[in-house]
C-alpha cells in the first residue's frame, strides 16, 4: 500500500482511533455516557407515595428504567409490586411524588401514556371470542388511525398461531399469559410493563417469553415485569427493584445483589462425612447450619454449611489437602434468593 493509500484510509478513521488504548476506552465510556443522558428515561419515578384508606401501599419509591433494559420489580405478595406496575399503566395515580414515563410528566389522569402497554393481575380478554377476534378487537378500540402490528405477526411471536382461532375459554392460564403479551405487543409499545408475566407457563413457555422479551428489549423497548421469584429475575433481568412493605429495599444489578448477599447455605456431600464436619468447624467463617449435628438435615452423608464465598473457597482447600474428595456442593438456597429474604424478612423498624 503507497503513502497516498495510507493517508487516505487514516483520514477516514475517528480520531479517537490513534489515542492509548487506556485513554481511549475512557474516552469510549465517556461518549457513551452523554449519549444515554441525552435519551429520557422510559420510567424516573421520585418519591412515589400511594394511600389505599390508611393502608399505605407505596412509601416514597424511586424508580429508574432506561430504554432497551429489562427491570424486576421484585417483592413478596402485598409488598406494592401490582400497585406500582399500575401507575406505570395509567390505572391509578400517585397521592405524592413525582411521574415521568418516556420523557412525560403524568398528571392526574387515569390514563395510560402513549407508547406503554401491559397488563396487571392478568390480562383482560373476552373468553367467548377467539384468539384471533380477541386481537382484533383491541385493534378496533384503539381506532384506524393508532399504529398497531399485525394479528398474525404478534401471535407468531407468542406461538399462537396453532390456537388462534380457539376459544379463549379453554385456554390455559400460561396460554392466557401469552395471549396478554400478544395484545400488549399489537401497540407496538416503547414501554411494556407486565405482572407476573411468567406465571401459569411451563419452562418451553417460559423460555418462550423470554425470548420474545429479550428482542424487544434489544430493539430499544423498555421492560418492566413483576415477580415473586427471584429465578425469573435471575434468567431474564440485569437490574431489579426489590419491593418491601411499600419501600426500596434495595434497587441496582442484579450482580451487584449476588454479590452483597453474604453468607449463603450449601449442600455439601464428600467421601468422608465426619472429617468433612470437623473441617468445617475448623474453617474460620463457616458455621454449620444448625449445630454439630446439621449433616443429618441435608439427609443421609450430606453436611448444610453456611459461608460466605471467599470463606468456602478456603474449606474446600481444607478439604482437598486432607484428602477428602468433593463430591457435591450446591447452594440450598441460590445467593439472590438469599439476598431477597435477608431485604425483606427483615422488622420494619431495622431497615
Amino acid at each position: 500500500m503507497d503513502r497516498a493509500s495510507v493517508t487516505f484510509v487514516a483520514a477516514r478513521l475517528p480520531a479517537y482511533f490513534f489515542l492509548p488504548n487506556a485513554v481511549r476506552e475512557s474516552w469510549l465510556k465517556r461518549t457513551e455516557k452523554r449519549r444515554s443522558m441525552d435519551i429520557p428515561l422510559a420510567v424516573r419515578a421520585r418519591g412515589i407515595t400511594k394511600y389505599f384508606g390508611d393502608v399505605v401501599a407505596l412509601d416514597g419509591i424511586d424508580l429508574d428504567v432506561a430504554p432497551g433494559r429489562i427491570h424486576g420489580v421484585v417483592g413478596p405478595n402485598g409488598a406494592g409490586k401490582t400497585t406500582l406496575l399500575g401507575l406505570l399503566l395509567g390505572l391509578a395515580v400517585a397521592d405524592s411524588g413525582s411521574l415521568e414515563i418516556l420523557g412525560v410528566p403524568v398528571g392526574r389522569a387515569l390514563a395510560a401514556p402513549d407508547g406503554v402497554a401491559g397488563f396487571v393481575d392478568g390480562p383482560g380478554l373476552y373468553p367467548s371470542l377467539t384468539a384471533r377476534r380477541n386481537l382484533a378487537a383491541i385493534i378496533a378500540l384503539r381506532g384506524r388511525d393508532a399504529p398497531t402490528a399485525g394479528i398474525d405477526e404478534v401471535l407468531d411471536e407468542v406461538g399462537l398461531t396453532d390456537v388462534a382461532d380457539d376459544r379463549v375459554r379453554g385456554f390455559s392460564l400460561g396460554m392466557r399469559q401469552r395471549l396478554g403479551l400478544a395484545a400488549a405487543l399489537l401497540t407496538m409499545p416503547r414501554l411494556l410493563v407486565l405482572d407476573e408475566p411468567a406465571n401459569g407457563l411451563d419452562p418451553a413457555g417460559k423460555n418462550h417469553v423470554h425470548r420474545v422479551l429479550t428482542r424487544l428489549a434489544a430493539a430499544g423497548t423498555a421492560v418492566v415485569i413483576s415477580s415473586h421469584r427471584m429465578d425469573d429475575v435471575d434468567a431474564l433481568c440485569p437490574e431489579v427493584t426489590i419491593v418491601s412493605r411499600g419501600r426500596v429495599a434495595f434497587s441496582g444489578p442484579v450482580d451487584k445483589l449476588r454479590a452483597e448477599s453474604g453468607q449463603v447455605a450449601y449442600r455439601l456431600v464428600t467421601t468422608d462425612p465426619d472429617a468433612a464436619r470437623e473441617a468445617a468447624i475448623a474453617t474460620p467463617g463457616v458455621h454449620l447450619a444448625d449445630g454439630p449435628n446439621a449433616g443429618q438435615r441435608a439427609g443421609g452423608d450430606a453436611l448444610v454449611v453456611r459461608a460466605a464465598v471467599a470463606a468456602l473457597d478456603e474449606l474446600v482447600v481444607r478439604l482437598v489437602r486432607a484428602g477428602i474428595a468433593v463430591r457435591e456442593l450446591a447452594p440450598v438456597t441460590s445467593p439472590l434468593e438469599a439476598a431477597f429474604l435477608a431485604l425483606t424478612e427483615q422488622p420494619e423498624d431495622d431497615r
